[in-house]
């Protein structure tokens, strides 16, 4: 399959420090949609032989160099190959329009770092295991139930996030009258895009951060808006 050209940073860029017990390198590889997707990948330089594997995404809406990346540099330190990938339309993968999520996609970027590791000659095909953190922990279930190749799946602070967008938070909006207007205001912006020839960004992490924003949302914050996890691809 053809693979589209990416633009991928070689220098340290993560917001994490570098382990020097890890070897750090970058790969791509396609999805069936055509897509290709940049991935860091991690080798323990202690190890040597067949690797157990495994592939690392989320938080919904981040990249590999925020905390999919530390998650993935750890594994790789306790004696893993792993991936920490961009998805699709995200970081430094390809696909267009830019910072979207499709599910199905989403889990379809999960089955296609799996069949990168599987065709890897330093990789075990037999134990393979998948990482999806927050958002993307609902996707890393999906693929499991699909993907007979996946032998282990970890989620980490796993979070609906078609509940979400479907009710709103804490089901904030789970009734008739607001999934009405939630579908108004969505088909509303449809016109609006199609008339200025492009695409809407939405949601977003709120800055300055109001004094009395819900907890989670001071999370949001106190790591994506500050040094300690801001990226400016994310």
């Amino acid at each position: 399959m053809k693979t589209e050209e990416l633009k991928l940073t070689q220098e340290w860029d993560k917001t994490f420090p570098k382990n020097d017990k890890v070897n750090h390198s970058k790969v791509t590889f396609i999805n069936h949609f055509g897509i290709t997707l940049a991935a860091d990948m991690y080798v323990p330089k202690s190890c040597e032989g067949k690797f157990p594997a495994i592939a690392v995404s989320g938080p919904f809406g981040a990249i590999k160099e925020q905390s999919s990346g530390l998650y993935a540099q750890e594994m790789a330190s306790r004696g893993f190959l792993t991936i920490a990938f961009d998805p699709s339309f995200t970081g430094e993968s390809g696909g267009f329009p830019r910072d979207m999520h499709s599910p199905d996609i989403d889990v379809e970027d999960f089955q296609a770092a799996v069949d990168y590791l599987v065709n890897r000659d330093d990789v075990d095909p037999e134990r393979i295991g998948i990482i999806g953190i927050c958002g993307w922990g609902g996707m890393a279930l999906q693929t499991a139930c699909l993907d007979t190749r996946i032998k282990a799946t970890v989620t980490s602070t796993m979070y609906d996030m078609s509940r979400v967008a479907g009710n709103g938070y804490f089901d904030s909006a789970d009734d008739e009258e607001s999934r009405y207007q939630m579908r108004m205001a969505i088909n509303q912006q449809r016109t609006v895009d199609y008339k200025n020839g492009g695409y809407a960004h939405a949601g977003g992490v709120v800055d300055p951060l109001p004094e009395d924003a819900p907890y989670f949302v001071k999370d949001y914050y106190a790591y994506y808006k500050t040094p300690r996890g801001y990226h400016a691809r994310s």
